[in-house]
């Protein structure tokens, strides 16, 4: 599974830092997430961007 919010904040004119501040989610995390390097995502820290970005977790998971 790849996560794919980069794509997100692009089209939405955001950044990691900014998403890391409306989150509460510390910026290094966002950094793991969005770079693929986490082994896993909290259903929790999944609902803040999913609230964040006004999107769906199908609009930022992707199935490789």
């Amino acid at each position: 599974m790849k996560i794919t919010i980069d794509t997100v904040l692009e089209e939405q004119s955001k950044t990691r830092y900014w998403l890391a501040q409306q989150t509460g989610i510390t910026y290094p995390s966002i950094m793991r997430i969005a770079n693929n390097k986490s082994t896993s995502i909290t259903f929790d820290n999944l609902q803040k961007i999913c609230i964040a970005l006004n999107c769906t977790p199908n609009d930022i998971l992707q199935i490789d």
